[in-house]
């Protein structure tokens, strides 16, 4: 029985953990527009370094903003 005990915490903190990771993630757009017009994806080299931002749903809302892609 205490190997179950410790198995259901264990699942409980995964659990608790994984929901926390999952709600981070949510709370970033898809695409950023930085000030200086540049649409960042998720997963592009500057897109966690990119703090002052509009947010878009799609690279092309964003491009049709008139953002333009990275050079990079």
């Amino acid at each position: 029985m205490g190997s179950c005990s410790v198995f259901a915490r264990q699942l409980l903190l995964f659990a608790i953990c994984a929901g926390f990771s999952i709600a981070t993630i949510a709370n970033e757009p898809p695409v950023k527009k930085s000030k200086s017009g540049i649409c960042h994806s998720a997963g592009s080299t500057y897109y966690s370094r990119t703090k002052n931002f509009i947010p878009y749903e799609s690279m092309e809302a964003c491009l049709k903003s008139g953002g333009r892609r990275p050079k990079r």
